[in-house]
């Protein structure tokens, strides 16, 4: 019985340990890119976007396509006039519906009539520019939309080494939580041998607990990576993600960045999209100019349901001129024409704050690498300084405070030293999305 339960547990233990190795997945910058590109709310919206606006400049194919539709009516009547032309219609008037009475006081008659028109535009000049303005936004959705992807696929590299970053941190943390556990271990047997007081123990003891909060944040915020880094995947896991891949310096991407440029995607687009504007403005002011439509039907009539007695056709052509309409058109030419020139300074504006930024960036990187010597310097030295003062203390030469503070700094130096290496390479990945074209 004894030997059951034994087996029982440790089948439970070893079930317990398998469901918590199956909340930890392994996973490369390539292959979180990969699912990004396929699965990322952010570029679906955007293509989304980009769909409506294609849909819109399909729409203006009716500037050169027909319009053509079909109808069947039915009507039962014994108004004179109607009564009459029905019967012409149909091809069934006789010399006796030439009657006064008849005439006037006409029996019921039904007609089903089923008609075939079309209109055909000519030209109109307003929408054939308001194609044009369709155009330009639709091209300028597809520009964005690549945009969005580059600024997605920065995202992920920033998620990523976030993630990385965490993971270095809480590394860090559990090798001073068990070098402040063997300092511990040192006070105590000191403070049993009579070499150090009470007081001196319980410093030790609070900084162990110090380490233990600091690491439990550590381990908090490698989940809030990895779930941001899931979101941006779009799964909705609570999987932990690792990356196969620990936080290094990035030597790989090149430091030479120029400057912003127009043939940067979202720039093109707000060209576009500036351009777009001022191709409606010209279509406002070309609804002043006449239209000229074509237009034809062909319609067939019997006093039986789907039957076709009779039939006749009427084609023509339309130049129509709405001269005024009160100032509905003068107004709105002029609301064009102030969003053009708004998107102008708009445009000009983004260029400027474009390039603000990206000399902002250049400076932050240039301090970034002036912050890595110093930093890498500065653990190099407190852990050499940690190394000293850990033997004396062991000698009994050493204060504990010392101690403590000298174990404080290597920790401090060390999660400097990686945030450091974070903000480089973010820096450079931010420069280059600048950069992009």
């Amino acid at each position: 019985m004894n030997k059951l339960r034994y087996f029982i547990t440790i089948c439970f233990f070893g079930f317990i340990s398998a469901h918590h190795a199956q909340g930890v997945k392994s996973i490369s910058k390539p292959e979180v890119l990969s699912k990004v590109s396929e699965a990322n709310q952010s570029i679906k919206i955007s293509v989304e976007a980009f769909n409506e606006a294609k849909g819109d400049y399909k729409q203006t194919n009716a500037v050169f396509l027909p319009n053509i539709s079909v109808s069947h009516t039915a009507i039962a009547t014994t108004n004179p006039l109607m009564a009459f032309g029905t019967k012409l219609n149909q091809e069934i008037v006789t010399q006796a519906d030439f009657q006064p009475d008849l005439l006037n006081d006409p029996s019921q008659i039904q007609n089903y009539a089923t008609v075939f028109e079309f209109q055909q535009p000519l030209i109109n000049m307003d929408g054939f520019y308001q194609r044009k303005a369709a155009k330009y936004k639709m091209d300028a959705m597809a520009l964005q939309t690549d945009r969005v992807k580059d600024y997605v696929n920065f995202e992920v590299e920033n998620a990523y080494m976030q993630l990385q970053l965490a993971y270095k941190a809480v590394s860090v943390l559990e090798k001073a939580l068990q070098a402040t556990e063997a300092n511990l271990q040192l006070a105590q047997n000191s403070f049993e041998q009579g070499y150090l007081q009470r007081s001196d123990v319980l410093l030790v003891e609070v900084r162990v607990t110090e380490v233990k909060n600091h690491l439990q944040t550590a381990k908090s915020n490698v989940k809030n990576a990895s779930n941001y880094l899931s979101f941006l995947m779009n799964e909705q896991s609570d999987v932990i993600l690792q990356p196969k891949d620990s936080l290094m310096l990035d030597a790989s991407m090149s430091a030479s960045f120029e400057s912003v440029t127009e043939n940067r995607a979202d720039i093109k687009a707000m060209q576009l999209a500036s351009n777009a504007r001022e191709t409606m403005y010209k279509s406002d002011k070309m609804s002043f100019l006449p239209t000229l439509n074509a237009f034809g039907s062909y319609q067939m009539y019997d006093d039986n349901l789907f039957q076709f007695g009779a039939d006749g056709y009427l084609i023509g052509a339309e130049l129509k001129w709405n001269i005024l309409q009160g100032t509905k058109r003068f107004g709105k030419a002029k609301k064009s024409k102030a969003s053009f020139e708004k998107s102008k300074i708009e445009y000009e504006q983004y260029m400027s704050k474009s390039k603000l930024e990206l000399n902002k960036t250049k400076r932050l990187l240039s301090d970034a690498e002036s912050k890595l010597e110093l930093t890498q310097l500065a653990v190099e030295q407190s852990k050499e300084a940690l190394r000293i003062r850990t033997n004396r203390f062991k000698e009994g030469l050493e204060k504990t405070t010392d101690l403590l503070i000298a174990e404080t700094q290597y920790a401090q130096k060390q999660l400097e030293y990686y945030q450091t290496i974070f903000e480089y390479n973010s820096t450079k990945a931010y420069l280059k999305f600048l950069t992009t074209n």
